[in-house]
C-alpha cells in the first residue's frame, strides 16, 4: 500500500466523496463525552468515526455544584486522544459544545479552558434553550415532516421544544436528567418518577395537547432498542422508530416497578453496561412526559443536539436538500457502474407507470427515484449475495429523512431487482413493514428493473431509447430497429413477469 500513499499524503479513500473535507462535533454533555467525525458538512451527514466515553461529569453536581475531578481527568484523557482523532482524519472543523454540567459547575472554567488548550478551538457552552433548539433542529434534520413536541433527555437535564412547518418554538429546560434524578431519588425510580411529575408541571408544552412526540438522547435510544427487541420487531434500529404512546407507557411502567420490587427489569441485558441502569429513571422521565402531554404516538431520533448545530449553519437553500435523496445521489457516485444511468431509469420507469396506469403520489414519486439511484449499488458482490448487500445497505444504512416503512419499501426493490420475485432470503417481516400496497408497488418497480438492465447493462443511453405500449390487453415492450437483436427469451421472460403483476397475460417485444 505504501506505493500508493505515505504519511504525508492524502489518506483519504477513493470510496469517499472526492474533495469533502471531514466536519466533527466534540460534544462534552453530562454522562458522556462523544466525538463525531462526517464526510463532509452537508445536509445528509454520513458518519467517519463515532466514538464516546462514559465520563458522569454531572454526577453529584447538584449537591456539591462542582464537576467531580476524576471524572473531568476521565474526560480530558478521552478529549486527548479525540484531538489525535481530528488531526488524523484531517478535519476541517472542530465544533465543541457543552451541555448541562459544563454550564452549571462553578468549576467548569478550568475545565473548558484545559479543553480548549486540547483541542485548539473554543468551548460553545449551550444554554438551556439553546440546547432544546438544536435538540429540534436536529430531529427536523431527520424527519423533515415532523410536527410535534421534541424532548431531549441527557444525564443532567431534559429540554422541550415544540415544532410545526418545520421551525421550534422557544424551549425549555427542566432539571430531569437521568443522573440528576438518580442522584436526586437516592437511586429509587418510583421517586424520579414522582420528582418528574412535580418538575414537570411548569412546563408550557406539555399541556395534553396530543400527537407526536419525539424522544432524544443516549438513555431514550437505550429504551427503544429494549422496546424493540420485546416487541420482536424486524428492524433493530432507533432513527424513525413510531410506536403508539400507550404500548411505550406500558413498557416503562413495567420497567420501574420492576426495579421498585428489587427485580431487573426485562430486556436489561439489551441496554449497554453504561445505560442499564439509568434506563429505568428515562422511564420514569417518559412516563410523566406522556401523561402530561397526552400524546399518541413517540417517535425515536438518534440524530439531536450535533447533527441540529451542523444543520443550523447551513444556509437556506442547503437545509431545503432532501437528506434521502442527496443520500441516494451520494449512493450512486460511489458505488454504481454509471450515476448517468439512475437518470435514465428515472425516466424509464416514469413511462412504464403511465402505460400501466400506476399513478403516484408525492412521496411515491420520492422513493421511486430514490430506488433508481440506489439500483446498482450492489455489483460488486458475489452474484449469490449482492441482493442480500445491496438490502442491508439500505435497510440498515445510515440515511435519515425515511422511515421504517420507507426503508422496507426501498430494501423490497433492490431485493426484487437483484434476487427475483420468489427470493426467499430477506426477512419477510422486515419487508412488511412497508404494508401491502406499498409492498405491491415495490415489486412492481423491482420487476421494471429487471426489465431494464439485461437491455442497458447499467450505462446510459439506452433506456430513452425504449419504451412501453399497452395495446389491446397486451404489454408490448418497443426497442429501436438498431436493437431489435435485444429481443430473447430471457428479456421476454423477465417482461412476462411485469406484466403478471399487472395481471396483464400478454406481451410483446417489438421492434419500430
Amino acid at each position: 500500500m505504501n506505493q500508493y500513499w505515505g504519511v504525508d499524503a492524502d489518506p483519504t479513500a477513493q470510496g469517499r466523496l472526492k474533495g469533502a473535507r471531514p466536519v466533527a462535533v466534540l460534544d462534552i454533555g453530562s454522562n458522556s463525552v462523544r466525538l463525531v467525525v462526517y464526510e463532509r458538512h452537508a445536509r445528509s451527514l454520513t458518519p467517519l468515526y463515532n466514538e464516546k466515553t462514559a465520563c458522569a461529569l454531572g454526577r453529584g453536581l447538584a449537591q456539591t455544584g462542582k464537576i467531580a475531578y476524576e471524572n473531568i481527568d476521565r474526560a480530558l484523557t478521552a478529549i486527548q486522544r479525540f484531538a489525535l482523532v481530528s488531526r488524523l482524519m484531517r478535519v476541517g472543523t472542530t465544533h465543541i459544545l457543552a451541555t448541562s454540567a459544563v454550564r452549571e459547575a462553578s468549576n467548569a472554567k478550568a475545565f473548558v479552558d484545559a479543553v480548549e488548550e486540547i483541542m485548539g478551538g473554543k468551548v460553545t457552552v449551550l444554554s438551556g434553550a439553546e440546547e432544546a433548539h438544536f435538540a429540534a433542529l436536529g430531529a427536523i434534520s431527520g424527519m423533515p415532516g415532523f410536527a410535534g413536541v421534541v424532548g431531549d433527555l441527557g444525564g443532567g437535564s431534559l429540554e422541550l421544544s415544540s415544532i410545526k412547518g418545520g421551525t421550534d418554538s422557544t424551549g425549555e429546560t427542566h432539571e430531569l436528567g437521568v443522573i440528576r434524578l438518580q442522584d436526586d431519588s437516592e437511586t429509587s425510580p418510583e421517586k424520579a418518577q414522582s420528582i418528574a411529575k412535580r418538575r414537570l408541571k411548569k412546563s408550557a408544552l406539555l399541556n395534553g395537547q396530543g400527537g407526536s412526540f419525539c424522544a432524544i438522547g443516549g438513555t431514550w435510544r437505550s429504551l427503544a432498542k429494549v422496546h424493540q427487541v420485546l416487541r420482536d420487531y424486524p428492524l433493530h434500529m432507533v432513527q424513525h422508530y413510531e410506536v403508539e404512546a400507550a404500548d411505550m407507557l406500558e413498557l416503562c411502567e413495567q420497567i420501574v416497578s420492576a426495579v421498585a420490587s428489587g427485580k431487573a427489569y426485562q430486556g436489561a441485558e439489551l441496554a449497554s453496561s453504561s445505560r442499564r441502569d439509568l434506563v429505568p429513571y428515562g422511564a420514569a422521565v417518559m412516563i410523566e412526559v406522556l401523561k402530561a402531554g397526552k400524546f399518541d404516538t413517540v417517535v425515536f431520533s438518534a440524530l439531536g443536539v450535533r447533527e441540529g448545530y451542523l444543520y443550523g449553519l447551513l444556509d437556506d437553500e442547503e437545509r431545503s436538500v432532501d437528506p434521502l435523496m442527496q443520500m441516494a445521489e451520494q449512493m450512486s457516485v460511489l458505488r454504481s457502474r454509471s450515476p448517468e444511468h439512475a437518470n435514465d431509469l428515472i425516466e424509464f420507469t416514469a413511462g412504464f407507470l403511465k402505460v400501466a396506469g400506476v399513478t403516484e403520489s408525492a412521496e411515491e414519486l420520492r422513493l421511486r427515484k430514490v430506488a433508481c439511484y440506489l439500483a446498482d449499488i450492489g455489483w460488486r458482490g458475489h452474484p449469490d449475495y449482492r441482493g442480500e448487500q445491496a438490502v442491508d445497505m439500505v435497510a440498515y444504512g445510515s440515511a435519515t429523512g425515511v422511515d421504517h416503512p420507507g426503508r422496507a419499501f426501498l430494501a423490497e426493490v433492490l431485493a426484487v431487482r437483484y434476487m427475483g420475485l420468489k427470493h426467499k432470503s430477506i426477512s419477510q417481516d422486515l419487508l412488511a413493514l412497508s404494508g401491502p400496497e406499498m409492498s405491491a408497488r415495490a415489486r412492481l418497480l423491482g420487476a421494471a428493473f429487471r426489465v431494464a438492465y439485461p437491455m442497458s447493462a447499467a450505462m446510459p443511453g439506452v433506456l430513452p431509447r425504449v419504451g412501453f405500449a399497452l395495446d389491446k390487453g397486451v404489454l408490448k415492450l418497443r426497442l429501436p430497429p438498431d436493437l431489435a437483436f435485444l429481443d430473447g427469451e430471457h428479456l421476454r421472460g423477465r417482461l412476462d413477469q411485469l406484466a403478471g403483476l399487472l395481471g396483464i397475460k400478454l406481451t410483446d417485444v417489438v421492434a419500430g
